[in-house]
């Protein structure tokens, strides 16, 4: 039995033995007249086999029978909704609501009034210090109020004597003049006073103990003293950091191409690996002025909601930011782009006829791809078998 795909002689053969045998006379013009039309029927019967099932012209890969080969399969394009751009974003403390509390003062710890998670009130004390320049400004104080009111009395006593006579009115000007400076100096050891511990703090003690207060209502997020610690007034690490995590910050990083797409005031979608079932809500608040130079990004600024306390500080999250305006594209299966130094996809223009098209494409995400240009919305796309053609089209370019 002849291979698939051969041509068997036998047929021919045996019909040129036929016409041998009924004419002798002419055995051997009639023997080389069938052993040649049996070959050229073998030839043509040969091209006819090995002969392609398509033809390429130009770019269109056509089947000879105008039918879709079982291998290819085709859909149209989807279009779907582009409202949102997602990027990547980590959370931070609200700096509107976070206080870091230094020391204004060097001295010792003596004892912690808030741990962390505790919350306070604005005003209550976190610590107590041992701190001799506090003790020096409290003592700096009560000086300057004895003194000022000892240049009272005088005043009094120089004004009363000069009313009668008794005093000259140089006395009088140089006792104002003392007053003058004692009340000066009273007001500045007052004002250095209350700077460092309040309004309320009463003259004429000394004890050096000075209170750490917050300045905000909130949490304490951290705390970085210790009972006994030393403290310093020009230490760069805080002792405490207070802060309101009802509302945390976002910095979002919006590439050079989207900027054009992201507008200060534009409503966020929060996820976080730690919730992958819940989506937090948010809101876009400012967008940077500058590009940073290393990553090519601006630097963005929302703001998220976080009422129950499940979002941390420092969190890593992605954001869907809806866009300025909202826009449509076209996407497609990955297995669809074909890349031969730059992308390609076949569309079917009829039933056997695909076209090979170059095509601009953006990101890939979870096998879809969104084809930025050359391809329209009602095109019907070759998404299964588009190997095969680019294969056909290959092979009849290179012969």
């Amino acid at each position: 039995m002849p291979a698939q795909g051969s041509v068997s002689l036998a047929p021919h053969l045996h019909l040129a033995a036929l016409e041998v045998t009924t004419s002798s006379n002419n055995a051997l013009p009639l023997l080389l007249l069938a052993l040649f039309a049996a070959w050229s029927a073998c030839r043509h019967a040969a091209k006819t086999a090995d002969a392609p099932p398509f033809h390429v012209e130009g770019d269109v890969v056509v089947f000879a029978d105008g039918r879709r080969p079982s291998a290819v399969s085709i859909e149209p394009v989807r279009i779907e909704g582009d409202d949102y751009l997602t990027v990547t974003g980590r959370l931070v403390w609200d700096e509107d609501t976070t206080v870091r509390v230094f020391a204004p003062v060097s001295g010792r710890v003596t004892s912690i009034r808030a741990d962390i998670g505790a919350r306070v009130a604005a005003g209550q004390t976190l610590a107590h210090l041992a701190a001799p320049d506090f003790g020096q400004a409290q003592s700096d104080a009560a000086r300057a109020a004895a003194d000022l009111g000892a240049a009272d009395r005088a005043l009094d006593r120089t004004r009363q004597l000069f009313e009668h006579g008794a005093a000259a009115r140089k006395e009088l000007d140089q006792a104002e003049a003392d007053h003058e400076r004692a009340r000066a100096e009273a007001e500045r050891t007052r004002v250095r006073l209350n700077f460092w511990s309040g309004p309320k703090t009463p003259t004429g003690t000394v004890d050096q103990s000075f209170s750490l207060k917050s300045p905000v209502a909130g949490v304490v997020v951290e705390r970085t003293l210790n009972l006994g610690q030393e403290v310093r007034s020009d230490g760069a690490t805080p002792l405490f950091l207070v802060s309101n995590p009802r509302t945390l910050w976002m910095l979002l990083d919006v590439t050079e191409a989207d900027l054009h797409s992201v507008a200060a005031g534009a409503p966020l979608r929060v996820h976080s690996p730690a919730w992958p079932d819940r989506t937090f809500v948010g809101r876009l608040d400012v967008v940077g002025a500058a590009l940073d130079p290393a990553t090519r990004t601006a630097r963005a600024r929302g703001h998220v909601e976080n009422a129950r306390g499940l979002l941390k500080s420092e969190m890593y999250v992605t954001v869907d930011v809806m866009k300025a305006t909202a826009a449509r594209r076209i996407v497609l299966p990955a297995q669809a782009v074909v890349n031969d130094r730059q992308p390609f996809v076949f569309v079917e223009e009829a039933p056997g006829r695909y076209r090979r098209i170059p095509v601009v494409i953006g990101p890939e995400s979870e096998g879809v791809i969104t084809v930025l240009s050359g391809v329209q919305e009602s095109t019907w796309l070759v998404t299964e078998g588009s190997l095969l053609l680019e294969a056909a089209w290959a092979e009849a370019h290179r012969s």
